[in-house]
């Protein structure tokens, strides 16, 4: 039976932030489901969407707590009759879970990272946790356990990993790594992060230290923050000062992590289903991740890649090098990982697992 959905996002954020998700939506329009978005009208999804036929209401609330953000969308969830309204971003479940108060509709909200929600937090109560929340869709298991113990009713809980496809990543070009000053035989590491202290990159400039030059091998720290006054003070303090190159942010870095050997994200907490390891594993890159939030979840430890526990320098550093030690198991553990991202993390499965959900809570399932 065909549903009635309205998503609430913002689709602004460069395309590979927001792919799966706004392809998901578009996927199921083209399932038979009458479907809607509030985003703004003038970003690259929202025309994207308006050509296959999604209708898009031109809003994007951008406060925690916005009166005029609720007014719109219950406006919008009351003349429109929905069965389903799923809620991208705190900003936006605060606007429906307000909004929908009354309404028939089902509200879903969306988790993406384990942690920093507590039944102890009155803020809990504005997003997540408020009554008026009929499902919370996490992007993994650990992320569903880490909501267990907070939320009133477990049930309401469900792991919904999001789907990528591997056409997406095909015709990217290998970046000529020369460029930064590595050496054309060198092993290159990348890790790509937003330098925060619970991605753990001085847990990985640590790790460079202890490896020894002559084993060729490589960093690439790349993402916001990774070139600071502070981060160049961090490497000039050990022998891998050299192998260590701060690229900070840039515009492209699939062409760098494609023509790097491997990468690393170094998390100490607070992970979901790390995009930068989905990335990677797509373009058969073998990626080395720590045991927190959905990584491990994503990677099999020795098969599609390696798994170290947070924090250890020591477990980084010899994972880098046994992966710079044997090419063709790195280049075997390559070829797993974007294999596994085609069978248990595909963009087909994300909008089943979807249509299942919502015509459930709607009562239409055969």
């Amino acid at each position: 039976m065909a549903l009635k959905i309205l998503f609430v996002g913002n689709y602004a954020s460069p395309l590979h932030n927001i792919r799966p998700e706004a392809e998901m939506i578009i996927g199921l329009k083209q399932r038979g489901h009458a479907v809607e978005v509030m985003t703004r009208r003038d970003c690259y999804y929202a025309e994207r969407m308006a050509q296959f036929g999604i209708p898009i209401h031109d809003h994007l609330p951008v406060r925690k707590f916005s009166l005029q953000s609720i007014r719109r969308l219950r406006k919008v969830l009351r003349e429109g009759a929905f069965d389903i309204v799923q809620l991208f971003n705190n900003k936006a479940i605060v606007a429906g879970v307000f909004g929908a108060l009354g309404l028939p509709v089902k509200v879903v909200t969306y988790r993406g990272q384990t942690g920093n929600i507590s039944r102890f937090d009155p803020a809990a109560y504005l997003t997540h946790l408020n009554p008026r929340v009929d499902a919370i869709i996490c992007v993994a298991d650990a992320v569903r356990h880490s909501l267990e113990k907070e939320v009133r009713n477990p049930s309401i809980l469900v792991t919904i990993y999001k789907g990528h496809d591997l056409a997406w990543y095909e015709g990217i070009q290998r970046a000529d790594l020369t460029a930064f000053g590595i050496p054309r035989d060198a092993f290159v590491v990348a890790c790509v992060a937003n330098n925060r202290p619970r991605k753990g990159v001085p847990v990985l400039i640590e790790a460079a230290h202890q490896i020894p030059a002559a084993s060729r091998i490589h960093f690439l720290l790349i993402g916001g923050g990774m070139d600071t006054t502070d981060m160049r003070q961090l490497v000039g303090q050990g022998p891998a000062k050299d192998r260590l190159h701060l690229l900070g942010h840039q515009e492209q870095v699939l062409p760098l992590v494609a023509a790097s050997n491997a990468t690393v994200l170094p998390s100490l907490r607070r992970e979901g289903l790390p995009k930068t390891v989905i990335e990677s594993m797509a373009l058969a890159v073998p990626p080395i991740a720590t045991a927190t939030g959905g990584s491990p979840e994503l990677v099999e430890d020795g098969v599609s890649g390696l798994i170290v526990q947070p924090g250890s320098s020591k477990e980084l550093a010899a994972a880098i090098a046994r992966l710079q030690a044997d090419p063709e198991a790195a280049r075997r553990m390559g070829q797993a990982a974007r294999e596994r991202i085609a069978t248990h993390f595909n963009i087909r499965d994300s909008i089943e697992a979807h249509e299942r959900l919502f015509l459930a809570l709607a009562g239409k399932a055969g």
